[in-house]
């Protein structure tokens, strides 16, 4: 069944089924009435020549810059051409699917002015498979995300390049091989397609997707390495947790428990210590930190989903037209640049648990460096580099871009949200974030063949799945092969879906 596009309930569930899934969306009827509704007011404005921003004037320190009726029919068309200025490699095309999406989504408010043939036409590339070809970068975040979302707006002319069934395309060809007649620009209807920060909050709605189903995952190797160092399972105690009240840190808790349920550690008949270290006893309130973390930006990114974010914003009910500036990107930087620094939190945290499970000193009686031929061996005592170097470069990413602004357009636009860079340097650190994580579940799943006890059945479950892509590490062997299976391991999620097969959700 189609998703409907209807300005107020496009979730990031829904959107990840329109970028990855390829379902089918429609728009609604009364959201297409509403847009007709309101060009019909823009296009009386446009007759009697009142002043509007982007439509009928020049657009940042051209703001001034009166256009004559001839220059207004062709201005959109010089618009596009001049914003499409972005540089590099394409975005992936789920990315452009999402940012197709959510603009549609800010075009059903009936507030952008457009005619409904551009939002229709968008809705036409998404259902038949034409993604237009994208640079990644060039977007500093305000004023919307110009330079990537005029490489959409090419199509609107039939010009641009697209994918389509597999093939990079010029962008009219791609419409003509998908049965699609590009709509050209009238007036406003360019700025109207270009004219939000829909790419850094695709990017963002994707991520944190992905990043919640990585933490759920992260949880399930803390509870590994718990058992494999016989952790004192008393800081897990969902009640310890509630009594302070960070609702990240119950769910972490309870997903901990969760996993370990029917392990003989939770009996208390094994001997423990009586406190472990911060690294094992803190992780449900770091875990659980970044749980809080992502549940704001999630609100942040559902909410800039679901709003109006363009200018001008026109108001067809009191014949009104407001200049402002819900192009910002911000309310989703921010966030997001907190969530980036909360993954790499959490991987800081993974790779103290793997310094304990390879350190003999301080692994509760495990074999050094995870190998019982210690000196001819060297174990696991590699992976930790390559764990080590992974955070580095995410703490250097981890850096916030929302106060980085540099000024453009002659001072204009003085102050931008850099939210771009933001999504992007996300990318990385979740991409390394998949390798901490792996070489955890890798030193932890080694550390549990050297145990004589039953462990819950979460960790049972996770142990078998890591035994199907990486086997025991008897002898030593070029370690790259199975960090990188790992990597791939954690990215598929093939890990969690069978724990949660197994045991329960961990949401």
């Amino acid at each position: 069944m189609s998703i409907v596009l209807d300005g107020t309930s496009l979730t990031i569930e829904r959107l990840v089924r329109i970028a990855r899934g390829g379902e089918q969306v429609e728009l609604d009827p009364a959201a297409v009435e509403r847009i007709r509704a309101c060009r019909s007011m823009l296009e009386e404005k446009l007759a009697a020549h009142e002043i509007m921003y982007g439509t009928n004037t020049g657009i940042g320190e051209f703001s001034e810059v009166v256009l004559s009726d001839e220059q207004v029919r062709q201005f959109q068309r010089y618009l596009v051409y001049n914003h499409a200025a972005g540089i590099g490699d394409p975005a992936p095309v789920e990315t452009v699917r999402a940012a197709m999406a959510g603009r549609i989504n800010v075009q059903a408010h009936g507030n952008s002015g457009c005619r409904p043939e551009i939002t229709l036409a968008l809705v036409e590339m998404l259902n038949r498979g034409v993604t237009p070809v994208v640079c990644q970068r060039g977007s500093v975040g305000a004023s919307g995300d110009l330079a990537p979302m005029a490489q959409i707006a090419l199509l609107l002319m039939g010009e641009g390049e697209a994918w389509y069934e597999g093939e990079r395309l010029p962008g009219g060809e791609a419409l003509r091989r998908a049965g699609i007649t590009p709509p050209g620009l009238q007036a406003r209807d360019g700025l109207a397609t270009i004219n939000g920060s829909n790419v850094l909050t695709a990017m963002s709605a994707l991520q944190l997707w992905d990043i919640d189903r990585w933490l759920r995952q992260a949880e399930i190797a803390a509870a590994m390495s718990l058992e494999a160092l016989i952790a004192n399972m008393k800081p897990y105690d969902v009640r310890l947790h509630e009594l302070r009240g960070f609702p990240g840190a119950v769910r972490a808790a309870r997903a901990i428990d969760r996993v370990l349920a029917g392990s003989d550690l939770m009996t208390g008949r094994m001997p423990t210590k009586v406190q472990d270290a911060y690294s094992m006893r803190s992780t449900p309130q770091v875990i659980g930190a970044a749980h809080d973390a992502v549940a704001w930006a999630w609100t942040q990114v559902e909410t800039e989903l679901n709003g109006v974010g363009d200018n001008p914003i026109f108001l067809p009910d009191a014949r009104l037209t407001l200049t402002g500036a819900n192009f910002q990107g911000t309310p989703v930087a921010l966030p997001m640049d907190m969530v980036g620094a909360a993954v790499t939190m959490v991987c800081v945290l993974s790779e103290r648990r793997l310094n304990r499970l390879t350190n003999p000193a301080l692994s509760a009686g495990l074999p050094a460096f995870l190998t019982k031929g210690a000196g001819m061996f060297s174990g696991m005592m590699l992976s930790q580099y390559t764990a080590d170097t992974l955070i580095v470069e995410q703490r250097i990413l981890s850096a916030p871009a929302s106060i980085q602004s540099i000024p453009a357009a002659a001072d204009q636009e003085d102050f931008v949200s850099m939210g771009m860079n933001t999504a992007i340097k996300n990318a990385q650190i979740l991409d390394n974030a998949y390798g901490v994580l792996g070489i955890e579940f890798m030193a932890a799943a080694q550390a549990l063949d050297f145990r004589e006890f039953t462990p819950g059945l979460g960790t049972r479950t996770a142990h078998g799945v890591v035994r199907r892509h990486v086997e025991h590490l008897d002898e030593d062997r070029p370690l790259h092969v199975d960090h990188t299976r790992m990597k791939q391991l954690v990215r598929s999620g093939e890990i969690l879906d069978a724990v949660e097969a197994a045991v329960g959700s961990l949401a």
